[in-house]
């Protein structure tokens, strides 16, 4: 029933595929054939010699990076940091056919209701070569990469492609990220990190590609975002999929008279019968025609003084930590500081990373994602926070806690007690409120380890008399 197409060590069933599937699937085989390296696929209609002009005229500009900021979403106030880091991944990094590394950009814009994160979004999908919307709330894991279903025509089965299939080489905006099921949001580790969707369905196997930037955003679990809590608390997203994203940015609402005023203007400014929006000297049009010529015809490589400057960058974040042991920055870090400055190099049409690209993404790196990972208790940076969504402070209290439960119960070698006494007793003992779920959890790893016999239903506790302090 299935033809089968054998491409560069890859089986495609091409079949009785749906025909978006057909065509990404012969779209990939196409690239793949092609001589160049960095062949991207992005908007291939060409452009006129007079369009190219204009783009290569303002990207001699001495400050097109700025030009191209106030051109995306003009109607949205400020936010310049933000629409910064969305310029990057609009522009992508530099692909590599050899490393296989990943050259697109992941966004995650967390924070207060009313703060433009989905009219930023909204625009995105508009400006992108190729964009998907989608909504969170009502999204499933097959609407995102793709569903097998039965042709009424011909009774075959048939592949529907998702929304990272048809974003491939462009870009996927997840608005209510925080709404999605966990079912749905463990398709998404694939895409973010390998690229691909892989399918095993009905007798269909075959990978998908899938290299799309996600832009997505996420309100608090509790409507406003608590500055006392740290953003896995506050959003409530595993931290495995939280550390893949390159960029996660806090949009806060927060109270200021002289600003709360500036931006009421520019509101009612955009209800006018000629709505008052900030010049620019970038159309939207060009803007569009600008990032599709970027990443069509500019494949930044870095330099020597860049490499230099990366790695002394990386290590600076590193030493953050101190001698407290607390994780700063990981590789993820590096990695995502090579794509920033591979997509700020873009932008100015250059051909090599130089160091003010790599100083640029350091600085957007410093105000997003090590912003988020800020332990509001220490102020520290601790990248563990969004890597495995626990502080070093956390562990340092379970560890504690842990030590001081077995000194509790050695003491009650052979007895049995309630959770409740052993819980106000540790609490006694180390003078901390013990919340019930940590117990819980203490009280599981040692009932793992044969210590005590753990009754969860009755909640008791028999201390064996084996235990030791």
């Amino acid at each position: 029933m299935f033809r089968v197409m054998w491409h560069t060590s890859r089986l495609f069933f091409l079949g009785r595929l749906s025909r978006n599937v057909q065509a990404a699937v012969v779209q990939d085989a196409m690239e793949r054939s092609d001589a160049a390296p960095n062949a991207r696929i992005a908007n291939r209609t060409g452009l006129a010699p007079e369009r190219i002009a204009e783009i290569k005229e303002l990207a001699a500009h001495p400050h097109v990076y700025d030009e191209l900021t106030r051109a995306l979403a003009p109607s949205i106030w400020e936010l310049d940091d933000v629409k910064r880091g969305v310029l990057c991944m609009l522009f992508g990094g530099t692909s590599s056919s050899v490393s296989r590394k990943r050259s697109e950009i992941h966004i995650l814009l967390c924070g207060d209701p009313g703060t433009s994160k989905s009219q930023l979004m909204s625009y995105v999908h508009q400006i992108a070569p190729r964009g998907v919307y989608t909504s969170g709330r009502g999204s499933s894991a097959v609407g995102l990469t793709a569903g097998v279903v039965r042709d009424q025509e011909t009774g075959g089965v048939v592949l529907e492609s998702g929304a990272l299939v048809l974003s491939d080489g462009g870009i996927c905006c997840i608005d209510e990220f925080d709404k999605m099921t966990d079912t749905t949001r463990a398709v998404l580790h694939e895409a973010m990190e390998q690229q691909t969707v892989s399918i095993a369905k009905a007798g269909i196997i075959c990978s998908l590609n899938a290299r799309t930037s996600i832009l997505a955003s996420a309100n608090p679990s509790e409507s406003r975002y608590n500055p006392n809590m740290s953003v896995v608390d506050n959003i409530k997203l595993p931290p495995t999929l939280l550390s893949r994203f390159d960029l996660i940015f806090l949009i806060l609402d927060t109270p200021n008279a002289e600003v709360d005023r500036r931006l009421a203007k520019h509101l009612v400014g955009l209800y006018y019968e000629n709505p008052i929006v900030p010049a620019t000297i970038v159309s939207q049009s060009l803007l569009r025609d600008y990032i599709t010529y970027a990443r069509e015809h500019i494949h930044p490589t870095l330099s020597d003084v860049a490499a230099r400057d990366l790695v002394n960058a990386y290590l600076d974040m590193r030493r953050v930590g101190g001698t407290t042991n607390t994780i700063s920055a990981t590789p993820r870090q590096l990695e995502s500081l090579v794509r920033l400055s591979e997509s700020l190099a873009r932008m100015r049409f250059s051909e090599t990373v130089g160091a003010r690209d790599v100083a640029e993404a350091v600085r957007l790196m410093r105000v997003a994602t090590q912003s988020a990972a800020t332990d509001p208790r220490t102020g520290r940076i601790d990248m563990d926070m969004i890597n495995t969504g626990r502080a070093q402070v956390d562990r340092q209290t379970a560890d504690a806690l842990s030590a001081s439960l077995k000194e509790l119960l050695a003491e009650r070698r052979g007895t049995r007690m309630a959770v409740g006494d052993v819980r106000r007793e540790l609490a006694e003992v180390t003078n901390l409120t013990v919340p019930h779920e940590d117990l819980i959890n203490h009280l599981r790893e040692l009932e793992g380890d044969d210590m005590i016999q753990f009754n969860e239903r009755a909640q008791t506790v028999f201390v064996r008399t084996g235990i030791m302090a």
